[in-house]
This record gives C-alpha cells, structure tokens and sequence, in this order.
C-alpha cells in the first residue's frame, strides 16, 4: 500500500514537472530560420572563400608545375622531342655522378654566403643607423631602397664593366694604388665576390627597411628604462632590439636563403662574351645557370627538371637548418635571462634582508 501511493506520488511529480531544460550552445536546427542558417554558413564558410584565391593561384602557378617538374624528371625528356622513354630516377643518378652538378652547388654555396652574411650584417647596419633620431630621415630611407629599384639586368652590366679585367674601374683604381690588378672573370674566388657584391648593392637596403619597420615597433619605454637603469645605446642594441626583431631576422634570413641560392640574373651576365654559361671553366656557374643550361642548349628537360627539384630540396633543407639555429638561439638567450632574472631577485632579497636586520 505504502509502495503504491509513493509510485502515484512520482508520477504526479513527474507529470507537474516541467521539461527538462536544453543543453546551452546551439539551437537545435529544426528550430532555425533560413536567415539564422544563412548567417551561420556566412560566419563559418566566409573566411575559407576569403583564402581560396590564394591557394587557387598558389596551385595553379606553384603546386602543379611543382608536380608536372618532378613528372618530368622521371623521363628522357627532350626540349623539341617531347616526352621519350620513362627512365625513373636515374636522372637524379645521373646528375649526382656529374662534377659539373657538384661544381654549380659549390659555385651557389660560396656566392650566397658571401652576399648574405655581408648583406644582412650591413642591414642591420643601417637600419639601426636609420632607426635613430637623424635629419631627413625620409630621404635616406628612400635613398637605401634606390639600388632595389633598378633593374638586376642594369646593375649586372654596370657591375660587369667595373670589374672588367683589363679596363675596368677597380682594377685601374688597384693599380693607380700599386697593387696588380685582379681576374675578376677568370679566377674562381674574385668572380664570386664580384656577383657577391652586385647581390648585396641591390638587397641590402631592401632588407634594412623591413629590419628598421621591426625596430621601430620596440617599445621606446624599454629602451627609456634600460637608459635609466644606466644601460648605453650599444648594450641597449644587443639586448633589448636584436632579441625583439628575432622574428623578422629569421624572415629576412629565410627570403635571403631562398633568393641566393636561386641566383641567375647576376651569373648569366657577368661575363656576356663568355661561350659558356658561368665562365670559360664555369668557375662561377650557379645551379639554376646550370639548370638553364641543361634544359636550353642541351635540351635535356629530364636532367633539367632533376636539378630543379635537387635544388628545392636544397633550399627547403637550409631553410629548415636557419629555423632550427634560430629557434635555439632564441631558448638559449630565453634560459641566460631566466638565470640573470633569479640572480637579481636572489640579491634583492639579500639587499632586503640586511636592509632590514640594520634597521633592527
């Protein structure tokens, strides 16, 4: 009897109870107006339409001949033939075995570390230099930029005639010094300075403006109480703005990587009354001179597209390599500041401790 009224007392509860309550988020979707769904696929379907241009050109002019290159390398391709017989990877094989390859990628290795490393201290450079409280600071900005306006062609030629051998300006300004002129075209190392140099004219000031744009977004409070705390403007500079701009120091390393080791203009017209693309001993053919050489006067488009995806590889591994130094360059200096942290705050607590017991 007990049992039964206890059973007819729950189930008036249950009825007298209201419904239980939905879960918060979102409504359930028979309940949604067409507006209501449209605005929902309008807030999560709009950004992706904002990006397809991009990855629709990327895939159009980057991903598919990324593709159809390697395609390429895997068969006796000839420039006037067409597509012959499928040889694999023995192009790769190939060109692995060939001096000339290994004799381009030392010739690109050597000029790119000779302009880059110049090139981005010079940058840094100027761009601190610029970054200071000078007169006319809009014109000497505008003026760095000036040899990145002119054309690689124009600056090639006029570099080219510079470091001619027998009449040109450096070598006449060596010898009215006393010093024996220098085979700038002929020798190895004097024609990778030469290309050094036309490289780092045009880009240096380039790369100084995007490093003086990350300066000055350095908070000036920061360098106001490092000024205070008796810090000098050099000490300033390596520990508070080279450790700010770590971010664009890595862009600009990269896009520099990238675009000396893809070095073409500069080689191709340095010497244009040599036969051979990259000097009489091809003592300053780069890999994409070579590349070009390969696909257009041999007319090998197998062996041509084989060096071009070597080289991507190439590039894709020295830019992994400057992300990885840089990244532990950045935890090495984040572990020195932890411990000169503590060290300060373990002597401001001693400072503090006799402080008080003198007081005492």
């Amino acid at each position: 009897m007990t049992t039964t009224a206890s059973t007819a007392r729950d189930d008036a509860a249950g009825a007298a109870a209201p419904a239980a309550t939905p879960r918060r988020g979102r409504a359930p979707r028979a309940d949604l107006s067409f507006r209501q769904r449209l605005n929902r696929f309008d807030v999560q379907a709009s950004p992706y339409f904002y990006i397809a241009p991009f990855f629709i050109l990327f895939g159009l002019v980057g991903l598919f001949p990324l593709v159809y290159t390697f395609v390429v390398s895997l068969n006796n391709w000839n420039l006037l033939t067409g597509p012959g017989e499928w040889v694999g990877f023995k192009n790769y094989a190939a060109e692995l075995s060939d001096p000339f390859f290994w004799n381009s990628l030392f010739n690109t290795i050597s000029i790119f570390l000779l302009s880059a490393i110049p090139q981005l201290v010079a940058a840094v450079f100027i761009a601190a230099i610029l970054d200071q409280n000078i007169r006319a600071k809009t014109f000497w900005r505008m003026s760095v930029l000036l040899p990145y306006v002119v054309t690689p062609v124009a600056v090639t030629l006029i570099f080219s005639s510079a470091f001619d051998e027998k009449y040109g300006l450096i070598n006449n300004m060596l010898q009215a010094i006393g010093l024996d002129p220098v085979m700038w075209k002929t020798q190895t190392f004097p024609s990778h300075v030469a290309i050094a140099s036309m490289v780092n004219w045009r880009w240096t000031g380039y790369n100084a403006l995007i490093l003086l744009a990350a300066m000055q977004a350095v908070p000036r409070d920061i360098h106001e109480s490092a000024a205070l705390d008796g810090a000098g403007s050099f000490r300033r500079f390596f520990s508070i703005t080279l450790p700010s701009i770590r971010p664009t120091m890595i862009f600009v390393i990269i896009t520099a990587t990238i675009g000396g080791l893809q070095i073409f203009t500069e080689p191709k017209l340095f010497n244009p009354s040599s036969a051979v693309p990259g000097g009489p001993q091809r003592q300053y053919q780069t890999t994409v001179l070579y590349l070009w050489d390969m696909a257009f006067n041999r007319q090998n488009f197998g062996k041509a597209s084989a060096i071009a995806w070597m080289l991507f590889l190439l590039i894709v591994l020295f830019g992994v390599l400057n992300f990885l130094i840089s990244r532990r360059i950045a935890s090495t200096e984040s572990r020195l500041h932890k411990r000169r942290t503590t060290r300060r705050l373990q002597a401001s607590r001693i400072l503090a401790a006799a402080s008080e017991e003198k007081n005492l």
